[in-house]
């Protein structure tokens, strides 16, 4: 779960971070994700072992963080029922989920 999420803008000397939420109050949604088991070699110093490895998911930026980050921004589940189809459903059932949140949803806040 998160409140807000971070974007760079490719600013010189050094990018400029931008702060997005789903409002100035911030409510909580979860950024979408995946994880799966791997048995294997990290780095060249590590032994072979089992790891969990998890990610978020993204998608292409809606207009309010296109301006900022063009490439793409987290997929974002608004609402309880959302976050128990991603974790519950097949992926058949809830692969329409990674979608960029409509444009208007999203306001920055720092």
């Amino acid at each position: 779960l998160a409140s807000s999420f971070c974007e760079y803008e490719d600013t010189k000397p050094r990018k400029t971070p931008t702060w997005f939420a789903l409002g100035e109050d911030r409510p909580l949604f979860a950024f979408a994700g995946i994880w799966r088991p791997w048995k294997g070699q990290r780095t060249a110093k590590e032994d072979e072992a089992e790891h969990e490895l998890f990610a978020f998911l993204t998608c292409e930026a809606n207009a309010e963080v296109a301006p900022i980050h063009p490439k793409a921004m987290p997929v974002i589940l608004r609402t309880r029922e959302e976050w128990d189809a991603w974790l519950n459903l097949p992926w058949d059932e809830v692969r329409h989920m990674q979608r960029p949140l409509p444009d208007g949803v999203l306001r920055i806040v720092a």
